[in-house]
């Protein structure tokens, strides 16, 4: 899909009748969404005391770089769903099968359900899917009596690796450009701010958490 010049991601995919006109606007821009200083003008959330106006314009301009690698990764996961015709637990199962393949890893439902964070219930109504969809075998595991193994069919698993698979790959690109010490400084970093975004103790996330 193109957009004009200057269209913003969030346009990508939305349906004609949503677009907005050219030069119109809903609120901010993408740049406006990620500027610090116009989501927390107070400074009620991050204190940026001692933080030159130069190095907040700069983290600024990170975090909309952040924003697009979202938006692209959220379009292209939800173009992949719908090519594939699965919801996005199922994409995750086959994403884990295949690499069970490449690595002659017997997959185990177990396995399966600890690696999505699913119940076991859930994980057998998922491979019931999947397996009436022609995605997936189940047999008998080769030293195990009492499991099976479940693996990818070769038509599915030449149609996500032909698709989605090479398009998710062409980040390995974006990484190999980068020098040894810039990897590591990247590296560094999304490590430190996953572990600041990472959710732990707080009450909030836990409020409704088991209303299931």
């Amino acid at each position: 899909m193109v957009t004009e010049p200057g269209g913003s991601l969030h346009e990508i995919g939305r349906p004609a009748s949503e677009q907005l006109p050219s030069g119109a606007t809903n609120g901010p821009d993408d740049g406006g969404i990620y500027d610090i200083e116009s989501s927390d003008p107070r400074q009620t959330l991050v204190d940026r005391t001692g933080v030159s106006a130069e190095d907040t314009r700069q983290i600024t301009e990170l975090m909309k770089a952040l924003g697009a690698l979202r938006e692209a990764e959220q379009h292209l996961s939800a173009v992949s769903r719908r090519y594939m015709k699965l919801n996005e637990t199922d994409m995750r199962a086959l994403h884990y099968l295949v690499v069970c393949s490449h690595t002659n890893t017997p997959a185990t439902p177990g396995a399966i359900a600890q690696h999505l964070r699913i119940s076991s219930a859930s994980t057998t109504k998922l491979l019931d899917r999947l397996e009436r969809g022609g995605h997936i075998v189940r047999a008998p595991h080769p030293t195990d009596r009492r499991a099976l193994t479940v693996s990818i069919t070769p038509e599915t698993h030449r149609a996500a690796m032909e698709t989605v698979g090479r398009q998710q790959s062409k980040r390995f690109y974006a990484a190999a450009r980068l020098t040894p010490a810039e990897r590591e400084v990247v590296i560094r970093f999304l490590r430190d701010m996953t572990d600041e975004i990472t959710l732990r103790d707080e009450e909030w996330a836990q409020e409704g958490a088991h209303a299931d």
